[in-house]
């Protein structure tokens, strides 16, 4: 597949309603700049959200009971087991360097936590930091699923920006009690997208509409920060901000880059099987 993809488009005389469709809301491209690029990448997006339907059967997305908090819990616990510390409601009041301008500690309340590496989001290192866009975001509360789902208890839209005359796709999640983030009988959903224009909520019509009766709402703009580098100066390693996505494909983009820039290589998905075991008999 050295094409690119506009050839493998026109090679199976797709219009461009579904080009939009494989594009965004199977290849989850965020905009439309893979059609010049080889067909292999869309091709093996298109497989993994495939293989990822046959795997769950009713959709290729997981989403983690009592919400997604339980993904930074899940990690503290697996971090305790090989032996590392936290410290909660500790104010961050800075970091310390050596002579080499590598960090070698974390201050917080006048004490001294020593380390090599630091990784944080930009809200700690704000001068270490640039603003890059913003996204805007509607928390919805609902009485019932999202209309013309078959009455679903979870759904993911994505609205291809080409559809709505934009630049930006826009998302659509709905979660609900089945999940035990809320209670019986109860939707949430969330309405986002990147902001293009000055009138922020506005861009969220399109996705809006297809919530049915909203019984409150909560809107609120926040910027998209990214570090100015890559972190290897002094060892202080910077994620970005979480963009309009619902599907959370970049966040675990930027935390493979991360690792990369720490470890100075790629991170081995094969190697996790090995550590599921190794987890599995340290439970036992």
């Amino acid at each position: 597949l050295c094409v690119d993809t506009t050839a493998l488009y026109e090679k199976y005389k797709l219009d461009t309603n579904v080009r939009d469709f494989v594009g965004h809301a199977i290849a989850l491209y965020r905009n439309d700049e893979y059609i010049n690029e080889p067909a292999v990448g869309t091709v093996n997006r298109m497989k993994l959200y495939f293989n990822s339907i046959a795997k769950y059967l009713k959709s290729p997305y997981l989403y983690p009971l009592y919400g997604l908090g339980e993904l930074p819990q899940g990690f503290a616990r697996l971090s305790a087991i090989y032996g590392g510390t936290y410290m909660l409601s500790k104010p961050f009041e800075g970091i310390t360097k050596g002579e080499d301008g590598k960090v070698t500690g974390v201050t917080s309340e006048g004490e001294t936590a020593k380390c090599k590496i630091v990784v944080a989001d930009p809200s700690y290192f704000p001068d270490k930091c640039k603003k890059v866009g913003q996204v805007v975001r509607a928390i919805c509360l609902l009485r019932e699923p999202l209309p013309n789902t078959n009455n679903s208890q979870s759904s993911q839209i994505i609205i291809p920006q080409n559809q709505v005359g934009r630049k930006s796709d826009i998302y659509v999640l709905c979660v609900s009690f089945a999940h035990n983030i809320a209670p019986q009988d109860w939707y949430v959903a969330l309405v986002s997208t990147t902001v293009e224009t000055a009138n922020p909520e506005a861009e969220l019509e399109p996705g809006m509409r297809l919530l049915g009766p909203v019984i409150e709402k909560f809107v609120s703009v926040s910027d998209i920060m990214a570090p100015n580098d890559d972190g290897k100066d002094d060892n202080v390693f910077i994620s970005s901000s979480f963009d309009a996505t619902t599907h959370f494909e970049t966040t675990c983009e930027d935390i493979i880059g991360i690792y990369e820039k720490i470890t100075g290589e790629p991170f081995n998905f094969a190697s996790l099987d090995a550590k599921l075991e190794e987890f599995k008999n340290l439970g036992e």
